[in-house]
């Protein structure tokens, strides 16, 4: 139904088209070259004898559009599959009614943009003759191509726009939305290129069901190859091309409610993967980064979850909402007003039902009046008969009097008695309350004491723990600084003899050195005398060589040639040395 119910309005376009002076009525020539178009663009298959046996009864003047109609749903609509190309057909309508329609030569865009405009016109279209789209729709539209724009939208623009429109009208037919586009008043300092594009963005969306496009990698299933695609997703397939012109279609990718898109890990050089598994294959899928990759899964599950649940397109959704929630607003707004009609209808009863009343309050008021006329009357009858009845009353009532003063001295007595009681009884009242108030705050104060006693108990039981606590706390800190006084002591003496031994160390040294020191002299003293010895034999004895006996055994080296003490001696010192060394580290 909503396939006929789109088809139906191009189609409207057409045939208003053809009427030329605009009587609603068009000739059967041009209605046959209309059905023959119909049939061949939308692959019917063609009955040039249907149109004729259809109209046999009215061979002469032009059929109307409700004539047509019949024909037009039993030859073409009642047969019509969605097996054609549904822009091929929306063309051939446009190029039938825009010449007679559009004033090209005052626009700003292409014929291409106009017929992607009467397209989208179409789709957001109220269904009903003469075809017009409301403000609500306009604003919708234009919204969506200031977004595709890159633009701003300015409200205030928008509702200056709409105070211009006839109040009665509040809408626009196609041509009108096409001057509206084209004359710029909504993209004013938009380059024509951007606006056609956007128009174009525009179009796919709404008209071609394409939710998303662009270059994505694709994995081959032979060579295992990855070759970049233009990808575009409709609710029901993904299809890629070669470019983004669309000349050379590569494949598709059937969508159904079984379907899967799940994350992949990198591998193989390549970043951002997902995996989309239909019914028949799977393909994998690389995009450039992380912001793509989970955009086009998003895009993928949401096309998914609606063919799952048997869903349109999220526009077409959204499309019918809006024609819903109008569709409320206006049965809204005509029972408003039949409540309206009937509230004044009511007013207007009751207004006629208080003039009644007031017509009935006149003649009770005549009424009333010559009925007080007859009341004084009997009145004054009767004021003489009480007179005399007040005469005789005054008689009595004096008598009743005394009776009552009587009774009444007797009532005070009786009532000071009862007053009495009453005090005694308010006393005695007052006496139980305050013995109870007594009561109560005996039974306070001896709760208070009670918790009073408890509390200081446990404060004592506490102070008892405490007093014990810093007790063996002192002992432990007595005994501690007893050990630590015991431990400064040996301290102290063993400082005491490691000073002794490192004064005693000290002595030996400056000993030694004395000792080293005398050595030195006297090694000095005889080394000279030596050079003086071998200087005196030069001389005289000329180049003769003294011969020495050698040594038996190793000689010491030491930095000043040959020791001047024995191995023994060696070893004497190294154990004396050794000793004083042992002492020093003890003492330490």
């Amino acid at each position: 139904m909503a396939l006929r119910d789109e088809l139906l309005k191009s189609i409207w376009h057409a045939f208003t088209a053809l009427d030329v002076d605009k009587s609603g009525k068009v000739s059967k020539s041009q209605l046959k070259v209309l059905s023959h178009s119909l049939y061949t663009v939308m692959k019917i298959p063609h009955d040039p004898v249907a149109l004729e046996e259809h109209f046999k009864d009215d061979d002469e003047g032009p059929v109307s559009n409700q004539g047509y109609m019949p024909y037009l749903n039993k030859f073409i609509l009642d047969k019509v599959t969605d097996n054609f190309d549904r822009q091929d057909f929306n063309k051939m309508c446009w190029t039938l009614c825009y010449r007679k329609n559009m004033q090209q030569s005052h626009l700003l865009i292409s014929n291409d943009d106009a017929f992607k405009i009467w397209c989208i016109f179409n789709f957001l279209s109220e269904d009903r003759y003469p075809l017009i789209v409301v403000t609500e729709e306009i604003e919708y539209f234009l919204r969506k191509l200031t977004e595709a724009i890159k633009g701003s939208w300015v409200e205030e623009r928008f509702e200056d726009y709409k105070l211009q429109l006839d109040s009665t009208q509040q809408c626009l037919n196609a041509w009108e939305l096409i001057k509206l586009v084209g004359s710029g008043h909504f993209s004013k300092g938009m380059d024509l290129q951007t606006l056609s594009m956007g128009i174009s963005e525009v179009y796919q969306e709404l008209i071609l069901d394409v939710l998303k496009q662009g270059y994505i990698m694709k994995k081959g299933h032979k060579r295992k190859n990855w070759t970049e695609r233009w990808f575009v997703l409709k609710p029901n397939l993904i299809s890629y091309y070669v470019g983004e012109d669309l000349a050379h279609k590569k494949g598709d990718i059937l969508l159904d409610g079984n379907c899967i898109v799940e994350s992949l890990q990198d591998k193989e050089g390549k970043k951002c993967l997902f995996l989309i598994k239909s019914s028949i294959k799977s393909f994998e899928i690389s995009v450039s980064d992380k912001k793509k990759k989970q955009e086009w899964i998003q895009a993928i599950q949401i096309c998914v979850s609606l063919l799952r649940m048997g869903r349109p397109a999220p526009h077409r959704e959204a499309r019918q909402k809006r024609r819903d929630l109008r569709l409320r607003q206006q049965a809204e707004q005509e029972e408003l007003e039949l409540r309206m009609r009937e509230l004044q209808t009511a007013n207007e009863a009751k207004q006629q039902e208080l003039e009644n009343m007031r017509k009935a309050l006149e003649e009770a008021a005549a009424n009333a009046a010559e009925e007080e006329q007859r009341r004084l009357q009997t009145q004054t009858e009767l004021h003489d008969r009480y007179r005399m009845d007040l005469e005789r009353e005054k008689m009595v009532r004096q008598q009743m009097e005394e009776q009552v003063a009587q009774k009444s001295t007797e009532l005070e007595q009786y009532l000071q008695r009862v007053r009495e009681l009453e005090d005694m009884y308010r006393q005695l009242e007052d006496a139980l309350e305050d013995e109870r108030r007594a009561r109560q705050d005996e039974e306070i104060v001896r709760k208070l004491q009670t918790r009073l006693l408890e509390e200081e108990a446990t404060k004592r039981a506490e102070l008892e723990q405490i007093h014990l606590q810093q007790q063996q706390a002192i002992s432990e800190t007595e005994a501690e600084k007893q050990e630590l006084e015991r431990e400064r002591l040996a301290k102290e003496s063993a400082l005491q003899a490691a000073m002794i031994q490192l004064e005693n160390l000290e002595q030996e040294r400056q000993g030694a050195l004395e000792q080293y020191q005398t050595v030195m002299k006297k090694l000095e003293d005889a080394a000279n005398k030596t050079k003086t010895w071998k200087h005196k034999v030069a001389e005289h004895e000329g180049m003769l060589r003294l011969i020495q006996p050698g040594s038996k055994g190793p000689t010491l080296i030491t930095n000043w040639g040959p020791a001047a003490f024995s191995d023994a001696e060696l070893s004497l010192r190294e154990k004396k040395w050794q000793k004083m060394k042992n002492q020093v580290s003890e003492a330490q």
